[in-house]
């Protein structure tokens, strides 16, 4: 029986949604309350069991592979200082047993060349893709629901939801066939249809689980939508020769690519705090 160990981070992308504030920092640094995005996804893989995060960066990303690196200015600083409960904030990130991974997107070329560039470090096995972007607050995690999932169906598995069939042009939509109540077996996948050639109004969102024959596929694809590589078309080709389950997973999906998803999931997640979260509320209640 196959297991999830590995999990790719596609983060190379330049954000140009929340420009000028992404024009020095990646937007998986951007942080809700005290957290940047990229944790809350990393934090995700490790509560599946996940040990190997293999992040596929571009340019100006070095403040990711800072933030998971030991910060010894920083620790010894709070040493210092007395301020044992911050130092174990900055030293805890990820556990000792985590092994990260940097590998270099030379040319923004799509999702589906990202995932390529990590044949190498995922080599033969099953391995997740999660993207910061959809940050998933889910009881538990939605990879967790995934990987559980995948041990007993061994599978590929893509994440999915209701969207608007105004918005089927911002996804991935599949057709499928029930399998269990929130499982479905994926009959075609279509990369960001117009809503009246949508098949469904069943969106992929950022979670998958993959068989690394999908290398094969993504090795082989030709630009798509965007004059990209698409990991939906290397999906579609991995339709003809294995069984692929979509997902309705448990939980609320924020997409923190947009404005409006990112300043949504601050104020639900800021609501959450244990530290600040009922004075947020309270505050959040005098405004009209």
């Amino acid at each position: 029986m196959k297991k999830v160990t590995k999990a790719v981070f596609p983060v190379a992308g330049m954000g140009s949604r929340f420009l000028p504030a992404t024009k020095a920092s990646p937007k998986e640094m951007m942080p809700i309350v005290d957290k940047p995005l990229i944790q809350y996804a990393v934090e995700e893989a490790v509560a599946a069991g996940i040990h190997d995060m293999v992040f596929i960066t571009g340019r100006n990303k070095r403040a990711i592979e800072d933030h998971f690196d030991k910060a010894y200015e920083v620790e010894a600083e709070l040493a210092a200082r007395g301020k044992t409960d911050l130092l174990a904030l900055v030293q805890d990130i990820i556990p000792k047993s985590v092994n990260c991974i940097y590998i270099r997107q030379a040319e923004p070329l799509g999702l589906g060349h990202a995932v390529l560039c990590a044949q190498a470090a995922v080599n033969d096995e099953v391995f997740a893709v999660i993207l910061a972007d959809d940050l998933i607050d889910g009881k538990p995690p939605a990879l967790q629901q995934m990987t559980e999932l995948f041990e007993r169906h061994q599978s590929p598995m893509v994440a999915v939801q209701e969207v608007p069939r105004a918005h089927t042009a911002q996804y991935g939509i599949v057709k499928t066939e029930s399998v269990t109540a929130n499982l479905e077996r994926i009959m075609a996948i279509i990369e960001k249809p117009r809503p009246e050639a949508a098949p469904s109004t069943l969106g992929v969102v950022g979670r998958y689980i993959l068989t690394p024959r999908i290398f094969h596929h993504l090795a082989k694809a030709q630009p798509g939508t965007g004059s990209e590589i698409q990991l939906t078309d290397a999906i579609a080709a991995l339709l003809a020769e294995d069984r692929v389950l979509a997902y309705r997973f448990q939980g609320t999906r924020y997409d923190c690519g947009s404005k409006l998803g990112y300043l949504k999931a601050t104020v639900a997640l800021g609501r959450q705090h244990p530290e600040t979260g009922k004075a947020f509320d309270e505050f959040l209640k005098t405004l009209r």
